[in-house]
């Protein structure tokens, strides 16, 4: 058996061990105080941007870390970050072993410093006017649903009356002035280290528009791009280097039920000087050659690309009704009144253009006789290679009408017609034009005659080009058998 002293002396060990392995864990578990970095501390910063509102974000910041264990706090991070794609790491050769990070995005506002002090103790301070003095009186808040509860010592009152203010001890630590990225580290060097800081943002979207100024013999016109560039990030990227990169990237569209948690991290202006391009896997990416400002809630133009004089062609096109064909021959007695649309079209090549140009919309001015330039109609492109087509519409003729109208119609069979149609063309203007008509016809068919050569584009088209004197008409004739 051990003797009294024996026993006295082990037990003071035990209680000696598990007083050093609670401090120990004591230790481990209390997190470090944080360190916060502020906009200021960006070195550098690069933006490039997609399609549909979606942006990469690169900053370089200095830090300043201890050697262990880091409460990094990164404010003026985007409002839409997605912070499963951020990525820390050093430029200074220290090894960073990242924890966990955590984006606080439940930003500071007087309501939600009212809900967050719920149940908690404030100071109402009321002004006297006609004393000119305040009083200061203690209430816990027991409610802010529609309307702020307060029970004072004595009572309980709803909202505040015109002449008092709530005066709050702290801003509780949950909430922040700004976006932060709270990122729990472990650096094996101390003191100010350089650190690039990426990640992918909603908010910020690009889209390219185009001025066109049409010449007055409208065969050339003067094209202009123009990057117009939005962010609603929550956030402002000063002196950043700019990239677009324009093509359809694929997403995996989130699953909308989905909640933010904390994450394991891996470690027709003057033209001007257009942006450099180059390929980047199957897209386009386009750079500006100097840095530029993107605040947050701010809508700004760059130029994309200027060429001038480039060959047009005009069309002047109508086109048909399918459903006229099913009609068994029950049509209007004066016929189908159609009008004729505007085109203009020219080729990606050659000159200035012969470049991707990314989609956006073309908006098309003419010069009236005195020189001021005036709207003439828009459309949108797709992303355009070069060596392409350009095509637009951009309106209805008002001096040019077609009237559309059945003269015949035999059933042969059950499943044979013949139909005869008349498609008489009105041209008011003082100069010939030529219209392009366009006839879907349905089921397998043959021309039988037609005053106009057709030309079959597709199974189901047939076109004609059909000239019509100044101030005249002209009148399309043609009979079709369909068998279905």
């Amino acid at each position: 058996m051990p003797d009294f002293s024996s026993r006295f002396l082990f037990r003071a060990l035990a209680l000696c061990l598990a007083a050093g392995m609670a401090a120990t864990v004591a230790a481990q578990s209390t997190a470090p105080a944080e360190n916060v970095s502020r906009a200021e501390d960006r070195k550098a910063v690069a933006v490039t941007i997609y399609n549909e509102s979606l942006a990469l974000i690169r900053e370089e910041r200095e830090v300043t870390l201890n050697a262990g264990r880091n409460l990094l706090a990164l404010r003026e991070v985007s409002g839409q970050i997605k912070p499963e794609t951020a990525s820390l790491r050093s430029l200074s050769n220290a090894r960073l072993t990242l924890l966990e990070q955590n984006f606080d995005f439940d930003l500071l506002t007087p309501q939600k410093l009212l809900d967050k002090y719920v149940g908690k103790a404030v100071t109402v301070v009321r002004f006297n006017e006609q004393s000119d003095r305040e009083t200061r009186e203690q209430a816990t808040v027991l409610a802010n649903n529609q309307g702020v509860v307060l029970q004072y010592a004595d009572r309980i009152e709803t909202n505040l009356p015109a002449n008092a203010r709530i005066v709050y001890n702290d801003v509780p630590a949950t909430l922040r002035d700004r976006p932060t990225l709270v990122v729990d580290l472990e650096s094996d060097k101390g003191g100010v280290q350089r650190a690039e800081l990426s990640y992918l943002s909603g908010g910020l979207s690009w889209k390219a528009d185009y001025v066109a100024s049409l010449a007055d013999d409208e065969k050339t016109l003067d094209l202009a791009g123009w990057v117009t560039l939005t962010n609603k990030s929550g956030a402002a990227y000063e002196n950043a280097k700019l990239q677009l990169v324009a093509g359809e990237i694929n997403r995996v569209r989130e699953d909308f039920r989905a909640q933010r948690q904390a994450v394991m991290l891996d470690a027709a202006p003057m033209a001007a000087a257009p942006m450099a391009r180059e390929e980047l896997f199957e897209y386009h990416l386009y750079t500006l050659g100097r840095t530029t400002t993107l605040r947050d809630q701010q809508t700004k133009q760059v130029a994309l690309l200027s060429a001038a004089r480039v060959p047009v062609r005009k069309e002047y096109r109508m086109e048909g009704a399918q459903h006229w064909f099913y009609s068994e021959g029950k049509t209007p007695e004066r016929g189908d009144k159609r009008g004729v649309e505007v085109f203009i079209e020219f080729d990606n090549k050659d000159g200035d253009l012969g470049q991707p140009l990314p989609k956006g919309t073309v908006r098309v001015y003419k010069k009236d006789k005195e020189g001021r330039p005036l709207f003439i109609g828009e459309d949108r492109i797709d992303h355009t290679p070069k060596n392409e087509l350009v095509r637009l519409k951009l309106g209805k003729a008002f001096d040019i009408t077609g009237n559309w109208k059945r003269t015949d119609f035999s059933r042969i069979s059950k499943r044979v017609t013949e139909q005869e149609i008349t498609i008489e063309l009105s041209n008011a203007k003082d100069v010939p034009v030529t219209v392009r008509v366009v006839e879907p016809v349905p089921g397998d068919w043959k021309m039988l005659k037609e005053s106009h050569p057709h030309i079959k584009s597709s199974a189901s088209l047939a076109m004609w080009d059909v000239p019509v004197p100044a101030d005249g008409k002209s009148t399309l004739k043609y009979r079709v058998r369909t068998e279905w």
